[in-house]
């Protein structure tokens, strides 16, 4: 049976992942910051919510960026939310956060002052929202174009690569909603909210040889 770890560094909603990838039959889930176990996963899947400042500084503490950057190469690796935004270059939350530098791009604010067809926009983005699948990918397979998943962030991701945009969304303005390069993925939405689709998704993870 194969292993998914799902990397625990104290910012997570890391239960409801892990019970999502076991509903989909992902194999042996363990929510684990050990090293060891994570090197020796099959698949690994790095959540996170809350403050990039907060994440970024136990991510640096346990030495996880190097190993997200190690493990990440070869085999099949998730990231989910604020996990995808700390895989950027760098984030303007809090003054300004250097991130891992796995995806080329920043983390930018969506503002204050956000408005469409001259109505006010709440900042964070929380809610349901369509994602334009840019480019086909494994992990699109059997979910509807323009499926809508379940969003919660003040911030966004800008990307200066478009082939590495593979799922795109709108909230005032554009943005990356999934990232992909080589084996590894990276949605700002949380697809074990997400019902049926952000399930499908997850199943296709559990399915995915890491190629593209």
């Amino acid at each position: 049976m194969q292993t998914v770890a799902v990397i625990d560094y104290g910012m997570g909603n890391l239960h409801s992942v892990a019970k999502a990838l076991e509903h989909v039959g992902a194999g042996r889930v363990l929510i684990t910051s050990d090293a060891d176990v994570i090197r020796e996963a099959d698949r690994i899947v790095f959540p996170g919510v809350g403050a990039i400042r907060d994440c970024m500084a136990e991510i640096r503490r346990l030495g996880f960026d190097a190993l997200v950057r190690e493990v990440s190469q070869d085999r099949p690796f998730l990231g989910i939310c604020v996990g995808m935004q700390a895989l950027m270059d760098r984030s303007e939350e809090n003054d300004g956060v250097d991130c891992i530098g796995l995806f080329p791009g920043q983390v930018r604010f969506f503002g204050k002052d956000l408005h469409e067809d001259g109505q006010h926009l709440k900042v964070p983005h929380m809610g349901w929202n369509e994602v334009e699948q840019s480019v086909d990918h494994p992990l699109w397979h059997s979910i509807p174009d323009k499926a809508r998943f379940y969003f919660v962030h003040s911030y966004f991701i800008d990307s200066p690569h478009p082939r590495q945009i593979v799922g795109r969304g709108h909230y005032g303005r554009d943005f990356a909603a999934a990232l992909a390069d080589g084996s590894r993925f990276a949605v700002q939405f949380h697809p074990e909210k997400s019902h049926t689709h952000g399930l499908q998704l997850l199943q296709n993870f559990a399915a995915w040889d890491g190629r593209w």
